[in-house]
């Protein structure tokens, strides 16, 4: 399966739900009618369906009644993202944990990323709204958290952004309470879009192992600082 015909179905599926031509529970055109829409052999769009329903965005049914065909059951991410948050009430995935698979996660997207790919103008604009001092703290995290989306996005493998996006929507609220233990919340972000400007110029400067190194150290300094705050 090529990575353009999985990104086109994800990106149809996404784009139907957002403008409500399509709802959870809806079924998915014919196999025919949705290769002809987005323009892929009917190959490659099996081999996508088969990922979206491993992923939990869709379920396929044999038979004639209506349950059967392809049916939406989640918006891409949300299905992992409800997977992630049962596991953090449960306490069965700590902070060290989304530490780690974040490191893990942003660390090889980063190293594997393409000047040409990333939408670098998307993650300058979210940077610029960041920069508003005015910003209440959850906002400035949900912009932050959808920077880290959206330059995961220049890696050439489209579940990484997907996983990205499960985190993003899963671990929102423990991410707000951390920040707002810390002591000086404006010097932090302050910080924070003073690294993430130096991450985007290396992205887009096709500095792949720069980026990563940046990466790396970013996450790693927040994630001690909001520790230490919480001791």
């Amino acid at each position: 399966m090529s990575v353009k015909a999985h990104e086109s179905v994800m990106d149809w599926v996404t784009e139907e739900l957002r403008s409500g031509r399509l709802k959870i529970g809806d079924h998915l055109p014919s196999e025919r009618a949705l290769s002809e829409t987005l323009g892929v052999s009917r190959s490659s769009l099996r081999e996508a369906l088969r990922v979206l329903e491993a992923l939990g965005t869709i379920s396929t049914a044999t038979g004639s009644g209506p349950r059967s065909g392809t049916i939406i059951t989640a918006a891409p991410g949300q299905a992992l993202s409800l997977s992630v948050t049962l596991q953090l009430v449960t306490n069965q995935v700590g902070h060290h944990d989304i530490y780690e698979t974040r490191q893990l996660l942003e660390g090889w997207a980063a190293l594997h990323s393409s000047a040409e790919r990333g939408d670098w103008d998307v993650a300058e604009a979210l940077l610029e709204k960041m920069d508003d001092p005015s910003l209440p703290l959850e906002d400035f995290l949900r912009f932050d958290a959808e920077f880290h989306v959206v330059i995961s996005k220049g890696a050439e493998n489209p579940l990484i952004s997907t996983l990205m996006e499960a985190l993003r929507l899963s671990v929102a609220d423990h991410t707000v309470a951390r920040a707002r233990a810390l002591p000086d919340w404006r010097a932090t972000s302050a910080r924070l879009q003073k690294e993430h400007r130096a991450i985007l110029a290396a992205l887009r400067a096709g500095e792949s192992t720069v980026a990563a190194t940046l990466i790396k150290e970013h996450i790693e300094g927040y994630y001690e600082e909001t520790a230490a705050a919480e001791a």
